[in-house]
């Protein structure tokens, strides 16, 4: 909800200036090659597929690049088979805290959250301890300026999106995530530009802190992030506005 979307925000400007560019391309590729290996290499049939390919192409990753991941999924070309796990735990404050992960060493990828978890004042849980809060969606994230709420809800719901909100600069596009490819198509057909758009989990419910509790929360998602094993973190922490600006900027 509003929380993370501020959040996945905050980490989508993080990420165009990321310096540790090689490490996302590596992230990209593998989320690729399991959505292949899943769900078959056809885009328009597998939606995680489709999700993984279009913020493959976010980054810039080269078009043959991308196609050699999906052939090394589908068994196509030799390449590494990666489990998918998820982890679930605490961040300090109570934040509930969601770790997808895809590796080729559950040992050691166990390992590594568990040592983050550890180093940040945080805790594992049992499976399920906190996946219940979480829903999947499809979100796609719009700036305001470039669009009418009454146009875009129009637009999106033709699409199969199921809600429109004000995520302060951006609107937020909700749908399910078989619908996420279609509604991000029906957009950019549009010229309307999107700024993000990704398959994600959406938190039920969100735990609000100010800037000394969020400090520790996102010191804790970023050591996770950087992990070579972890895809994707997420949480359902919320700050006010004008706290999440100057964590941003510092």
């Amino acid at each position: 909800m509003s929380g993370h979307s501020k959040w996945a925000g905050i980490k989508h400007k993080k990420a165009i200036i990321d310096a540790r560019r090689g490490k996302t391309f590596a992230k990209r590729l593998r989320g690729i090659e399991v959505a292949a290996r899943e769900g078959g290499g056809k885009i328009e049939a597998n939606p995680t597929l489709a999700d993984a390919v279009a913020r493959a192409r976010d980054d810039s990753i080269p078009t043959d690049t991308i196609t050699r991941a999906i052939k090394r999924g589908t068994g196509e070309l030799e390449g590494v088979t990666y489990e998918t796990l998820t982890y679930e735990g605490y961040a300090p404050g109570g934040v509930a805290v969601l770790v997808d992960v895809l590796t080729d060493n559950r040992n050691r990828a166990a390992a590594d959250v568990r040592r983050i978890f550890t180093k940040y004042g945080s805790s594992l849980a049992e499976p399920g301890a906190v996946s219940w809060m979480f829903t999947k969606r499809g979100i796609v994230m719009i700036p305001k300026a470039s669009v009418s709420e009454d146009d875009l809800l129009a637009l999106a719901l033709q699409e199969g999106a199921e809600d429109l909100s004000d995520q302060g600069d951006v609107w937020q596009v909700t749908s399910a995530p078989s619908d996420l490819p279609k509604v991000r198509a029906a957009i950019e057909e549009a010229g309307l530009p999107v700024d993000s758009a990704q398959i994600t989990m959406e938190p039920s419910t969100t735990i609000e802190l100010d800037r000394a509790g969020a400090g520790p929360v996102l010191k804790l998602l970023d050591a996770l992030e950087d992990l070579d094993d972890v895809q994707e973190v997420h949480s359902n922490f919320d700050v006010p506005d004008d706290v999440m600006a100057e964590l941003a900027a510092g």
